[in-house]
């Protein structure tokens, strides 16, 4: 019963806000005529700040349609982590799917298009808690439980292991006490997606990561012993998988090509190396590598003004449309904030 009064609720709301959509739409560059479609809706690391933000430069920059799909309350409103997410009917005609989620559970309805994405093979780019991005609940009893990301039937580990190339493996060096230093792998610095790329220092903490055999690890992140970016890696943690690219198969053999990073929350895409490499992982996973250049302007359109991420801290009263165009800053700065206040959770991840 439970499980039917929230999918006659997301229901509702998904038919009233679908509408609503925000896109960024590129007049010319490279891009044009391709369409990305992001996800964004996570607990912690402000995905409805990562996403707007490199939909925009994307679109602006590089000519390509990019829509923005947000976790929203039951009056529109962005709520991050919500699994009310209206307008996945968009992924029908997405050439690239960005991924910054965590633990949703979509109604059938909505992941349904997800699903056809999937299993069409198309291109994936995901980062941070994107390996586990679905966390149906106990009482689930539609389609896709297949991507739970403690699946551990056929499509063991879910989306994150069987598409990203891995699911959810652990906190390696505490949030807010411990940074990042990421390095690019010797052995493929001709890799296109490191083009231009150098060392990259990232506010959020280390994740344990052991990719599929199939993935090309082309970045190791080391955890620090405190935020600053010349701080001497932790004690006892040896580096761990940081960026890799695959490619996972869908139903018809079709591969689709993977861009994967266990960092990107809001304030880790303010390092212009970092957001080179992701950007660079657009292009490639749409096989536009011939694209990439150490020139690429990477530089943000209109404002970016992430706050600290963490639970439960985000900005309140804001829709969607309220960050169309490209000069609307993500966020403005006198909108209020939620309280912050963290409750006890099992698990947090």
């Amino acid at each position: 019963m439970r499980y039917l009064f929230i999918l006659f609720s997301l229901c509702f709301s998904i038919h009233s806000f679908a509408n609503e959509l925000l896109v960024y739409s590129g007049e010319e560059g490279p891009g044009k005529g391709k369409h990305i479609v992001f996800l964004a809706s996570d607990h912690e690391y402000r995905g409805e700040e990562t996403s707007p933000a490199l939909a925009r430069l994307l679109a602006k920059r590089y000519g390509f349609k990019c829509t923005v799909l947000f976790g929203l309350d039951d009056q529109g409103f962005i709520k991050p982590g919500s699994s009310n997410i209206p307008g996945m009917s968009s992924l029908k005609t997405a050439d690239l799917l960005f991924v910054n989620s965590r633990f949703l559970a979509p109604v059938d309805e909505e992941m349904k298009y997800f699903d056809e994405y999937i299993r069409r093979g198309g291109p994936v780019v995901g980062l941070r808690t994107s390996t586990h991005a679905f966390n149906m609940p106990k009482d689930y009893k539609g389609k896709y439980g297949r991507y739970h990301f403690r699946n551990k039937e056929d499509y063991v580990g879910g989306f994150g292991r069987q598409v990203l190339g891995e699911t959810w493996a652990g906190h390696y060096g505490k949030n807010h006490v411990c940074s990042t230093r990421i390095e690019t792998e010797e052995a493929h610095k001709s890799h296109p997606v490191l083009t231009g790329v150098g060392p990259m220092h990232v506010q959020s903490g280390g994740y344990s990561a052991n990719p599929q055999e199939d993935s090309t690890v082309l970045a190791m992140a080391t955890v620090l012993e405190t935020m600053e970016k010349d701080a001497k890696p932790l004690a006892g943690k040896v580096p761990q998988p940081g960026i890799w690219v695959r490619t996972y198969k869908g139903d018809n053999s079709q591969e689709g090509r993977v861009f994967t990073s266990t960092h990107g929350a809001s304030q880790d895409i303010l390092d212009k190396s970092f957001r080179r490499a992701i950007i660079n992982g657009v292009f490639w996973t749409l096989k536009m590598e011939e694209q990439i250049s150490a020139s690429m302007n990477i530089n943000f359109v209109g404002e970016y003004n992430p706050i600290d991420f963490s639970f439960h801290t985000y900005h309140l009263g804001i829709k969607p449309l309220d960050i169309q165009g490209w000069e609307a800053p993500i966020w403005p700065t006198d909108t209020k904030k939620s309280s912050g206040k963290k409750t006890k959770k099992k698990n947090k991840k």
